[in-house]
């Protein structure tokens, strides 16, 4: 039925508790089992690999491996699971921003196995961080098993986040607190109640089958971790290096970042198989030159925590382990900072703590305090929380997860005075978490998403967003007569009243199997079939207990009473259409609005362009030829290419609850892609259900973030009142960014061009263009050509000069500049392009030049309706300052 019965008010709050204890059990046992496979397959891997350096060539085994293992990790993530690349953290903590990213169970086995070849061959990151990014994966897809509401589902990856965290370090407090400190910043009941509960568990499960974590109780227990006060010094010098070094780390890798982003040698990028199969040839080439220690790394952590390895062993291990980190995570490789940043702090707290101590044997007394000097090893798992609190930005993290690894209540001090004394210094050479700054990197600003979570959306009430008007059924109604209130409305229930107050809900469904609900023989009423006691909210009642509610037990609407008087109605349309206001920002009204476009489909390749191209995709035949354009635009100008589809949805439909087959469409998608791999671009795709398709192409360049639109227009429109069409005017009214039109010719060829300009304040777009769209042709040449009215010598023809000079250097072809006269500039430019024999005319707009048609006619949709050429029209992004010049 569409409503359910409450004959007690708390009885769904009960089933709901019941299951949310049931959910974060499930979470718990999955992430820890996922952290005994990690575990255990990067053990095995790297055991193997060990074991194989001893018995073949050292030389040729350790690289080879590393090639390998790095070449097959990033194939799997580029092909799968652009998500699963780095550390996944990062995506963790956007999901949970409410920016849309893929955490799935795809994600989540795609990730597992990237890093057991990844870090089983050599490559110098840890496990730890990617069991986060597995937990809140498998959460996430839990939540979409069993629907649930944003804000509850957003609870559910953040418990996944910390059992994946304490599964891997054994860890499950430390669990908690990172993802309160990194996460969600939220002390709520029901956050902290189930990712306490999943964390626990997935740390029980973690230490039952598959052992210890990061061990190190046995150092504890050898050198008796002790401390006094003439450590404080030193504590405090450990704490300001760990800092420093802590903050070039973190400039480091977004350094080797940008490196791989720009290429190596003379430019050359490489695909994200090559950049990590590169990082483990070079890994596997340096540990060979090293010491055997170095060749497995959890041994190297042990050896270098206990204090036992010599100065100098200890600081070539800091020195090599840096930049190796620096370059495997700049390569994209999937793996964690967590375990790079515990070895690196113990080196250097090894290294502290030597100095301490040499420093006490030249002085020749403890520094005048009874107690010595501590031993090493307690510098070294001090050194451990204050370098992981300088890289990840979680002092409290830092201080509670070596603590609990230990569980050595003297080291909480100097913990605590490293800890805090390097999150200070490091903040104030890089403030803000490491994290966010490496989303934004990547072009995720989270203060544009954390506005929807943190602000009025949050403080919106059912009185808010419910119907008013409500359509009711009185109880006195006979049963034929409540057939024809169905049959006269389009709702699939309604609320049913006795004196102004709601006494129930009968549904369709009601009407369906009323046979069941009465004694045979007997005629039925409204009162028999009618469900009683419904569930209901009232007006004061907060959007996320509604959302809860709705998505906890299928329901499609809620009544909102006051007692039992209703006084509104409320409904999955009504939050959607508000959440898009929200999210858009463009109205702060709430109510009926035309709704959404709605993505069911969407694939992502690695984020690593400095723009972003959009292509509206919807005729196979012209697909290929509009993505040519735009891969060698996405070449130039360093950019990935996002495809879209649209696929229409009735307007009686909401396009959220739309059930259309989308075969089709993806397997144009999938076609980009291949052209898109062909071409070495990065593609993503996505397919947007909308009632209309220039709204859903508009949400897409806003949600995006995209730079540059390339539309497909048939050249010609019969929409009364349009100038292009209904969707392409929609765009160039409405879209900020540039905007590249392109009509097809009958033959399409690339080789002469011809490019009309004026002086207006778009030619610059378009002459831009040109470098990337000719290398299309195998011969190209260029004509650039400017039209008068009258007679040439009255015009200064400056302007064309001007722009022959600034385009000739920049392209290597033949390039010519003319004159012309003529009553008609559309018609001179077509008597040329004929006359030349050009295959493409290119034209410059601004917004209002192409939408005017009355007083002085449409130059670029003249020129593109009446020739059978290529035609494309070049709109610039959109400024305040806008002149409205309609011709270059």
């Amino acid at each position: 039925m569409g409503y359910l019965t409450l004959p007690k008010r708390f009885r769904f709050l009960l089933a709901g508790s019941k299951l949310a204890i049931f959910e974060a059990c499930v979470i718990g046992v999955v992430s820890g089992l996922s952290a005994v496979v990690l575990k255990w397959g990067i053990g095995w891997v790297g055991g193997w690999r060990v074991q194989l350096s001893y018995q073949m060539p050292v030389w040729f085994i350790l690289p080879a491996i590393g090639l390998i293992g790095g070449v097959l990790s990033g194939w799997l993530i580029e092909r799968l699971a652009p998500e699963a690349a780095g550390s996944g953290i990062p995506q963790v903590k956007a999901a949970l921003a409410n920016v849309p990213m893929a955490l799935n169970l795809r994600v989540a086995a795609v990730k597992m196995i990237s890093v057991i070849l990844a870090v089983g061959s050599g490559l110098n990151l840890g496990r730890q961080g990617p069991t986060v990014q597995v937990g809140a994966a498998l959460a996430a897809q839990l939540s979409q098993w069993i629907p649930t509401s944003p804000e509850y589902r957003r609870q559910l990856i953040a418990a996944g986040a910390a059992a994946g965290l304490a599964a891997g370090f054994n860890a499950p407090i430390a669990g908690v607190l990172f993802v309160v400190e990194e996460f969600l910043q939220d002390f709520s009941g029901l956050t902290l109640g189930t990712a306490i509960l999943a964390s626990f568990i997935g740390a029980v499960v973690s230490r039952l089958v598959g052992g210890q974590g990061l061990n190190l109780n046995s150092i504890v227990t050898q050198s008796q971790v002790s401390f006094s006060l003439q450590d404080v010094p030193f504590f405090l010098i450990l704490g300001l290096l760990a800092g420093l070094l802590g903050g070039l780390f973190s400039q480091g890798i977004f350094a080797s970042l940008a490196m791989f982003r720009r290429g190596i040698g003379n430019g050359i990028r490489l695909s994200l198989p090559m950049k990590i199969g590169l990082a483990g040839l070079i890994s596997g080439a340096v540990v060979v030159i090293l010491p055997p220690e170095f060749r497995d790394n959890s041994g190297l952590q042990e050896f270098l925590s206990t204090g036992n390895a010599p100065w100098h062993l200890t600081l070539l291990a800091f020195v090599i382990k840096f930049f190796l980190t620096l370059l495997a995570y700049g390569a994209g490789t999937p793996g964690g900072l967590f375990a790079p940043a515990l070895l690196l702090g113990a080196a250097l707290g090894h290294l502290v703590g030597y100095g301490a101590q040499a420093l006490e044997t030249m002085v020749g007394i403890p520094l005048g305090f009874p107690a010595g000097i501590s031993d090493p090893s307690t510098y070294a798992l001090a050194g451990m929380g204050a370098f992981f609190s300088a890289v990840t930005r979680g002092p409290i993290t830092a201080i509670v997860i070596v603590f609990e690894i230990t569980t050595d209540f003297n080291l909480v001090l100097p913990l605590m005075i490293g800890s805090v004394i390097a999150y200070l210094i490091t903040d104030r050479i890089a403030s803000g978490s490491i994290y966010t700054r490496l989303l934004a990197w990547n072009g995720i600003h989270l203060d544009k998403y954390s506005s929807t979570p943190t602000g009025t959306w949050t403080e919106l009430k059912a009185a808010d967003l419910m119907q008013r008007r409500v359509e009711t059924l009185d109880l006195s109604l006979s049963l034929p007569e409540v057939v024809q209130a169905f049959s006269r409305s389009h709702h699939r229930g309604f609320p049913v009243v006795s004196n102004g107050k709601l006494i129930g809900i009968v549904t369709q469904s009601d009407l369906a199997d009323r046979s069941r609900h009465t004694p045979q023989g007997q005629p039925a009423s409204l009162a028999d079939i009618m469900t009683t006691q419904p569930v209901t909210v009232s007006p004061t009642d907060r959007l996320t207990h509604v959302l809860f509610l709705l998505n906890r037990y299928k329901l499609s609407r809620l009544p909102v009473t006051e007692g039992q008087k209703l006084v509104g109605i409320i409904t999955r349309a009504d939050i959607i259409r508000a959440e898009a206001d929200q999210v858009s920002g463009e109205n702060k009204t709430f109510g009926p609005q035309p709704e959404p476009s709605y993505v069911v489909y969407q694939t992502r390749s690695p984020a690593t362009g400095k723009g972003r191209l959009l292509v509206p995709l919807s005729n196979p035949h012209t697909a290929p030829l509009l993505l040519r354009l735009a891969a060698a635009i996405a070449h130039e100008r360093d950019y990935e290419v996002e495809c879209l589809q649209v696929v229409s949805v009735p307007r009686g439909t909401s396009p959220s609850e739309a059930n259309i087959r989308t075969t089709n469409s993806r397997k144009l998608l999938k076609r980009a892609e291949q052209i898109g791999r062909a071409s070495n671009v990065p593609i993503h795709t996505q397919i947007r259900l909308a009632h209309d398709s220039s709204q859903a192409i508009l949400e897409a360049i806003e949600d995006r973030h995209i730079n540059l639109i390339l539309m497909g227009w048939k050249g010609s429109t019969n929409s009364p009142g349009r100038v292009f069409g209904n969707i392409v005017d929609t765009v160039i009214r409405q879209a900020d960014c540039e905007v590249m039109m392109v009509k097809l010719g009958d033959i399409v060829q690339f080789d002469r061009w011809l490019i009309p300009v004026a002086g207006g304040p778009n030619a610059q777009q378009a002459i831009r263009l040109l470098p990337a769209l000719t290398s299309l042709a195998t011969k190209p040449d260029v004509q650039l050509c400017q039209v008068f009215d009258d007679t040439p010598s009255s015009h200064d023809t400056a302007y064309l000069k001007q722009i022959f000079n600034d385009i000739t250097p920049r392209l290597h072809c033949p390039v010519t500049a003319r004159s012309l006269c003529g009553r008609s500039i559309a018609d001179a430019i077509l008597d040329l392009a004929r006359y030349e024999r050009c295959d493409v005319i290119m034209l410059g707009a601004s917004r209002e030049g192409l939408l005017q048609q009355v007083i002085k006619g449409n130059i670029p949709e003249s020129v593109a309706r009446h020739t059978n050429r290529t035609v494309i029209i070049v709109r610039g992004a959109v400024t305040p300052q806008e002149e409205g010049v309609f011709m270059l």
